[in-house]
């Protein structure tokens, strides 16, 4: 598969590895080769005709397995089928059609981007990277994923799949997330790219790190490309990519209120521009240093909400794992003693039926929460 000399230097300044002709060649072709046989079939690679669900599909796919995406794919388009629909959406809408999917911030930024693409690009989204970064929540990434699936321009991608693949076949040892070695994994991805073939290539590439080139475990046998990978030839395919030391995760106490009056339970929901925007949740916050939970209810209740009540027993402890820090969620059923609720803390709030709780979009911490309620 060509001279695996001319691009196995270790510290190499970036852009200095040269690829010579037939290497780059013989890369594309094993791996368009190998797509074309081992392609998973997957409902976004059906609907390649259409950039709306490419950009549904991509925005999805980030930092999401494709087995939890599949389900949540479906019904999003069939609740939103086109942009125009998207965004003539209510965010509450929008957000219900989310939940569970995490990372919510990809939700509200599809809701705006479609508003902007009705506005305008007159309802077609745009088919340019330099374009397309104009909106929100698309990246370098999701640009050229975009650009290369849906309108067939050569433009490459890098993300961690395809990252993985280039550090091991290049033996690239820095740590693959430093500005740097993104510099560098991205030159490479664009010299590799062959011409009219964007599309393929770079689904092959990105199918190629999900299912052969592991993090763990790769199965180089049957891979395409192991005949030239410099680190499998020197045994270290399992240390590559380099791994950036993992810091501990701050663990918060949360205590909130399942406030009742007259048969009805107060929500509250966060404001659009905080961490889980625009959802709603049982009211409540961060406990103090040796302040207790049930001290800690009363008052973030009385500071998010205006309002007095009586804190009763606990009833749901939940643990929770966010990307960057970990909560105990405490939650006590209460009871309204005093006060009409205001929007203090928050951007609204409101007096809902126990039932009436699966019309509203929690974050999955709360949805446990629901499910003892409804027990």
């Amino acid at each position: 598969m060509g001279n695996a000399k001319a691009v196995s230097s270790r510290q190499n300044p970036v852009g200095s590895k040269k690829i010579v002709p037939n290497t780059r060649h013989a890369f594309a072709a094993r791996l368009l080769a190998w797509y074309a046989k081992h392609k998973r079939d997957l409902p976004w690679r059906r609907d390649t005709h259409d950039p709306y669900r490419v950009w549904i599909s991509e925005i999805m796919l980030q930092q999401t397995q494709v087995a939890t995406v599949i389900p949540y794919y479906k019904r999003f388009l069939a609740r939103f089928p086109n942009v125009r629909a998207l965004a003539d959406a209510k965010l509450d809408d929008v957000l219900k059609a989310w939940e569970g999917a995490g990372y919510y911030a990809r939700a509200r930024n599809l809701h705006r981007a479609a508003g902007e693409i009705v506005a305008r690009f007159d309802r077609q989204l745009p088919g340019t990277v330099e374009e397309l970064l104009t909106l929100p929540g698309i990246g370098r990434y999701t640009a050229g994923a975009i650009a290369s699936i849906a309108f067939k321009r050569d433009a490459p991608v890098v993300d961690g799949n395809v990252a993985r693949v280039l550090c091991r076949w290049f033996n690239i040892q820095r740590d693959p997330k430093s500005a740097a070695t993104q510099k560098e994994l991205w030159h490479l991805a664009e010299i590799l790219l062959p011409r009219g073939c964007a599309a393929d290539f770079n689904q092959g590439l990105m199918e190629l790190g999900a299912t052969i080139c592991t993090p763990r475990n790769p199965q180089c046998t049957v891979c395409p490309l192991s005949r030239a990978c410099v680190a499998r030839r020197l045994g270290r395919q399992d240390k590559l990519p380099a791994k950036s030391q993992k810091k501990k995760l701050p663990h918060h106490e949360i205590a909130v209120g399942v406030i009742w009056k007259r048969g009805k339970i107060l929500i509250a929901k966060r404001f659009d521009r905080d961490l889980l925007g625009g959802l709603w949740e049982f009211p409540g916050g961060h406990c103090k240093k040796n302040e207790s939970l049930q001290a800690c209810v009363r008052r973030e209740v009385k500071e998010e909400l205006g309002i007095n009540v009586k804190v009763e027993k606990e009833f749901a402890v939940v643990d929770h794992a966010y990307s960057h820090f970990a909560i105990t969620l405490h939650a006590f059923q209460c009871r309204w003693v005093s006060g009409r609720p205001r929007a203090i803390g928050c951007a609204a709030t409101r007096w809902v039926k126990s039932e009436e709780l699966e019309q509203y979009a929690f974050p999955r911490a709360n949805r446990k929460i629901i499910a003892q309620l409804a027990q």
